[in-house]
């Protein structure tokens, strides 16, 4: 007897085990990679260090890292800011998003050891020859390999590469990588400023262009959901498809951050590098193999097939304050946000519907949507699939759906929160003697079927990417500039306030309009399916509710 079946402690402990022993393969690649040639030192700088990024995100990855043995041997990591700070002030303000368990004090504070801070100007060749120096004295090594996180804002993106790469490159044979944080650019033509500049000082191979969502575990199983399974790979096309939906939706405003937002917007900060990276992969070609080139190659090939996009297949929207609630945040709009202009017309909420000319995808509606201050925190990708031909259940359906047509199968991949692979399916509802039909799903909830697996960070994942030298999951300038080229138009008519601001209320489901243009596309959105999780929630809601009332 297979004892996985009778016992699924045997099954968590088998998922367990096999995530240490790839835990350990990757400790030996690093171990690998830092001994190689004469330089086996490697300095992390984290330029910004002051700012919040390197405080909840950066600090902490480097930290998991280190604790679970990711890191080289011999590594020091130097923060570098305008701020007149401390290192251990610097850590004071990033312990609580380490989440430092008790037993890991000691382990920690090796941790620390290891870290420093400088404090100097962006723009100043001295303070970099300084940094320089006091690299050199940390590592005892001139030819230590250097890794240096830009956590800044574009603005110093240019003197800050240049010094970079004049005054704190790593002596042969040490190597350089670039980590460069999102916003690339804020248009096609500053995006194309900032590669000309950095391929002035660079090569492509030292810049690593990080998108955090690449590093999201649903995000890069995509690929293996994709190419590793025929039963997918046979139905993965415009014969059977008859939509495909990303969606990205958040349950906050811009908590008075509203002068940096409004600067970009939603399409910016959200459309043109998030979703247009998920809608590359799973629009892709299948590549010639896993290397990071031949990965990137297929992306920027189905990006070059989108055509432009019309601006009637744009919705975009800017949230207001819900006067009823009681919660202070939700009764505050976009425009009560200090520091935002009181006449500014930068969207919160845009959907772009997206045509691909191409074999596979002709007539296939990807529809990408975004926004804040909506009813949920969210982001998934759903497939939807065609209808079933034929009318064998639609009369039994008629009995039970005013469309009287069956509900269309479809494979949602949830990329936040409770990660999930779950396909929606129609089955016989159980007990019933004839052939009353019903929705539900066949399940693999990550949270169930991998308990007791850590699922990394995707700051951890891209910063282990680049210790490794693997660039799959990094944005490569072509793909980037075929990005800026689909959305640049659009923002164009948006500044030439040529498509209408639709209000919306803090907290809604979303813009009807954006749903009607959807349904326009193909995408049919029954209403009548709750994924099991909700479900459950709505469940011990109504129980909670039943218990309060017997009180």
């Amino acid at each position: 007897m297979d004892k996985n079946k009778t016992n699924p402690q045997n099954l968590t402990t088998q998922v367990v085990q096999a995530a240490d022993c790839i835990f350990e393969r990757l400790r030996s690649e690093i171990s690998r990679i830092g001994s190689g040639g004469r330089s086996n030192s490697h300095i992390f700088f984290i330029f910004g260090a002051s700012g919040d990024l390197a405080k909840k995100k950066i600090y902490p990855a480097l930290w998991w890292l280190y604790r679970d043995g990711f890191l080289p041997e011999h590594i020091r990591i130097i923060g570098y800011a305008r701020s007149q700070l401390t290192i251990e002030k610097i850590f004071e303000n990033a312990k609580k998003f380490m989440k430092v368990q008790e037993d890991e004090h000691e382990i920690f504070e090796k941790f620390v050891s290891i870290n420093s801070y400088i404090n100097g100007s962006y723009d100043n060749k001295e303070d970099f020859e300084k940094l320089n120096n006091e690299a050199n004295k940390l590592s005892k090594q001139e030819s230590a390999h250097r890794l240096f996180y830009l956590a800044l804002p574009p603005s110093v993106y240019e003197s800050v590469t240049e010094l970079i790469s004049l005054h704190c490159r790593p002596k042969s044979p040490g190597w350089l990588r670039l980590i460069v944080e999102k916003p690339f650019g804020k248009d096609l033509e500053s995006s194309n400023k900032l590669s000309t500049h950095l391929s002035k000082f660079f090569t492509e191979e030292e810049i690593y262009r990080i998108d955090h969502y690449l590093g999201k575990e649903m995000v890069q199983n995509i690929i293996v959901l994709r190419f590793a399974n025929q039963i997918l790979s046979r139905v993965w096309n415009r014969d059977s498809i008859a939509a495909v939906i990303i969606i990205f939706k958040e349950d906050i405003g811009t908590q008075g951050r509203g002068g940096y937002f409004d600067e970009f917007g939603i399409i910016r900060d959200v459309i043109q590098n998030h979703l247009m990276q998920i809608l590359s992969i799973v629009a892709m070609e299948k590549p010639n193999s896993t290397k990071g080139e031949d990965i990137r190659d297929e992306k920027v090939k189905v990006l070059r097939s989108v055509l432009p996009i019309k601006p009637e297949d744009v919705v975009i929207g800017q949230y207001v304050g819900d006067k009823d609630s009681k919660d202070p945040e939700r009764q505050q709009g976009y425009l009560d946000d200090k520091g935002v202009p009181k006449d500014s017309t930068t969207p919160t909420y845009a959907q772009v519907i997206l045509s691909i000319n191409n074999e596979r995808w002709a007539g296939v509606p990807f529809i990408l949507r975004a926004g804040k201050a909506l009813n949920e925190k969210k982001a998934e990708i759903r497939i939807q699939f065609r209808d079933s031909p034929g009318g064998m259940f639609e009369e039994d359906a008629s009995q039970q759906d005013s469309n009287h047509k069956l509900a269309r199968d479809e494979l949602v991949i949830r990329v936040q929160p409770n990660e999930a692979i779950y396909l929606k399916v129609n089955t016989k509802r159980p007990g019933d003697m004839g052939f009353s039909i019903e929705e539900t799903e066949l399940d693999l909830t990550y949270g169930q079927r991998y308990e007791g697996v850590k699922l990394p960070d995707a700051y951890e994942r891209l910063i282990l990417d680049v210790f490794m030298g693997s660039k799959i999951n990094f944005v490569r300038s072509d793909e980037l500039q075929e990005a800026w080229r689909i959305v640049d138009p659009i923002l164009a008519e948006i500044e030439k306030k040529n498509i209408p601001m639709i209000r919306y209320k803090f907290g809604s489901f979303g813009i009807r309009e954006a749903f009607d243009a959807a349904a326009k596309h193909g995408y049919i959105f029954r209403g009548t399916y709750v994924w099991k999780n909700e479900r459950s929630a709505t469940i011990a809601n109504e129980e909670q509710t039943k218990a309060e009332n017997k009180k």
